[in-house]
């Protein structure tokens, strides 16, 4: 089970292995709160894609796109996740977006289930 959840929210049992998926560190979060078991930055948009998708939602659609085909050249990174899932049945994907439906966790996770 892949899930995912914004980093300041609390950390829980049900999360199982924590992914950060974000390239930057969340802002005012100490490693000790996050709980996260792996950052995986490579995993993140590139930088481009980060600053010109802005979290706009009017450009979601050719987010989704785009990202979506940054990941098809991160197959190693991909298969590191899949690989993680089947050893502790649940990774929750972590990020720092204010918005919960409109972010790059949101996309790497039907990604993953596809």
């Amino acid at each position: 089970m892949i899930r995912t959840k914004r980093i300041y929210d609390r950390p829980d049992k049900g999360d199982g292995f924590r992914i950060l998926v974000d390239r930057l560190w969340p802002r005012g979060l100490s490693k000790d709160k996050a709980k996260v078991d792996l950052w995986l930055k490579d995993i993140a948009p590139s930088n481009e894609l980060r600053r010109w998708f802005s979290h706009d939602i009017n450009k979601w659609t050719e987010f989704q796109k785009r990202y979506e085909q940054e990941l098809e050249s991160k197959e190693e990174l991909i298969n590191k996740i899949r690989k993680i899932e089947k050893e502790n049945k649940t990774v929750t994907l972590l990020y720092s977006a204010k918005d919960t439906s409109y972010n790059n966790a949101v996309v790497l996770r039907d990604y993953l289930k596809s």
